[in-house]
């Protein structure tokens, strides 16, 4: 998000009588891996009186890591957060969060007053009871999941744990920087743990840019995440987005992977892209 852009269609959409009320941020977008400029946002929120909520749902684990925080610096700052610790922290699904600044609003926008439920008569102090104040009101003890792998783990488990996936999402980029058979799909370095790019094989390679080069592109990456299944060597996903043509999305979230699994993908994709 271009907070320049988004303060400028906020004044836009007052103009013409509208009344802008939320945005919604970004921390580790679903395809690239993305963050957004969490504090500027914050500042413009604050400035026109909106709500701002961060979707950390992928990205928020990264608060546990002392080297990649700062990524998320100004979350704190959030009207509202999501957080699914069962994506990059490992949790067994389902196991999902949403910290809501504002003291005492979910109950004030949930609570139903359900007496069949929640009688106001029992023996024990009634603010214990959360059913009345949550989203869903019957539901899986999702925390329950995450404290017992911390207990196990600790804060220290859990950064050395991401610290791995970030090292091989860095490891991967570089790999692809270095051959002729692959092309990336942004020359930075990942912010996440996603590593987006094309397999090129030798008659693409001398393509020029263009309709013709993206629709071979297009096909030959369905194609080869195919014969992976068949071959029943790696699971990759896949594709467009925009105007670009089907490409890999590798996304590390698993910490048993290891660089010889990152060189093993890399020579089976270029050996059954030779193929085609």
């Amino acid at each position: 998000m271009i907070p320049a852009e988004l303060e400028s269609s906020i004044m836009a959409a007052k103009a013409k009588g509208l009344v802008p009320f939320y945005v919604n941020a970004t921390a580790g977008t679903t395809v690239y891996g993305a963050f957004d400029p969490f504090t500027d946002i914050a500042n413009i929120c604050e400035k026109c009186g909106l709500w701002m909520h961060v979707d950390a749902a992928w990205g928020g684990g990264l608060l546990l890591s002392k080297k990649h925080k700062l990524k998320l610096q100004g979350i704190e700052k959030a009207s509202s957060v999501t957080w699914n610790p069962h994506k990059m922290m490992g949790a067994p699904l389902q196991c999902s969060a949403i910290l809501v600044r504002q003291k005492g609003l979910l109950e004030a926008c949930n609570k139903q007053c359900a007496e069949y439920l929640f009688q106001t008569d029992k023996h024990y102090d009634m603010s214990y009871d959360t059913g009345d104040k949550t989203i869903q009101c019957g539901r899986h003890v999702d925390v329950f999941k995450l404290w017992l792998m911390w207990k196990a783990k600790g804060s220290e488990g859990f950064e050395s744990q991401i610290n791995h996936c970030l090292e091989n999402a860095e490891y991967l980029y570089y790999k692809l920087k270095s051959r002729k058979d692959f092309q990336l799909v942004f020359q930075s370095k990942p912010e996440h743990s996603n590593v987006c790019f094309w397999y090129l094989p030798s008659r693409v390679r001398n393509m020029s840019p263009g309709p013709d080069r993206d629709r071979e592109l297009h096909t030959i990456t369905s194609k080869i995440k195919a014969k992976l299944m068949e071959k029943g060597v790696a699971m990759i996903g896949y594709q467009p987005l925009g105007e670009k043509p089907n490409f890999f999305r590798c996304v590390f979230s698993n910490p048993a992977t290891q660089k010889q699994d990152v060189d093993f993908l890399l020579d089976e994709i270029a050996c059954l892209g030779a193929e085609l």
